[in-house]
């Protein structure tokens, strides 16, 4: 008879393993009503004693079209929808945001849109439901057109208290809208107006011809007022599994999310 083995896990084992568990618990969909009659849904995730806030916006027209903590019409495989998670193993209280109720479907949030007050007043609200539930700083975080809410949101709210942009768009492409008023994207927005401390990350080899890393100093130069910026330039990864400016590519930091959402979670900390 083979003698009995009895497991003890280690204190980095349980205490790993209780954090994964009380993150997956935490995990609900909120749906706010905001001052302008529309409806807010996001993913909260919440941990119990949150060090800070992430309000994430996602890429494309950012219409999640979210079903439950879990379920989504579209998106699930972009860069800050799927790495929440590793936001929330952070210490961070996570909030994805999806676009508002009458944004919703396959148009979603157009530039226009996510540069609006309306959709400021909207994240206004998100941050307004988060700092009651712990008072921490909240950051908004934005990856690709998502970076256009961010700055938005940074510049036009003062209830917030740091930005991050990843993968910004910082070139209008000729058939938009916005060509005229924006031609450098989100470089062409009132960012004097940030004050927040404010992190740029890229990847040094995306691919996508809208969001080339070159272009940060377009961004640090327009960031005047802005208590510190910083540059986060990454490289290496997995080979692209979709078109440079989609998810699972060098645009969506494929294979080293670990790196870019560690290198978002120190700056952050550190301001």
């Amino acid at each position: 008879m083979l003698p009995r083995l009895i497991f003890y896990p280690t204190a980095a084992f349980l205490l790993a393993f209780f954090a994964n568990s009380a993150t997956a618990q935490e995990s609900t969909l909120i749906s706010l009503q905001t001052p302008r009659g529309a409806k807010q849904a996001f993913i909260l995730i919440k941990p119990q004693n949150p060090v800070a806030a992430v309000i994430l916006f996602a890429g494309g027209h950012g219409a999640l079209g979210l079903k439950s903590a879990t379920t989504m019409a579209w998106g699930a495989q972009n860069f800050l929808v799927r790495t929440r998670d590793q936001f929330a193993s952070q210490g961070f209280m996570v909030a994805v945001a999806d676009a508002p109720s009458d944004h919703q479907g396959a148009r979603g949030m157009n530039a226009v849109f996510r540069m609006s007050s309306a959709h400021a007043n909207d994240i206004g609200a998100i941050v307004s439901y988060l700092k009651k539930q712990a008072n921490v700083p909240v950051w908004l975080v934005g990856t690709s057109m998502g970076t256009f809410s961010a700055a938005g949101g940074g510049l036009d709210l003062k209830t917030i208290d740091g930005v991050v942009l990843t993968s910004t768009i910082t070139r209008s492409h000729p058939n938009w809208n916005i060509r005229q008023s924006h031609p450098h994207g989100v470089a062409s927005m009132r960012l004097s107006a940030i004050t927040a401390p404010t992190l740029i990350v890229s990847h040094r080899n995306d691919g996508c011809d809208i969001t080339p890393a070159s272009d940060a100093p377009k961004l640090t130069k327009a960031l005047t007022k802005s208590r510190k910026v910083d540059v986060v330039l990454l490289d290496g990864g997995n080979a692209p599994k979709s078109e440079p400016c989609q998810a699972l590519a060098q645009h969506g930091f494929y294979g080293i999310e670990d790196r870019a959402v560690a290198r978002i979670a120190q700056f952050i900390k550190a301001n």
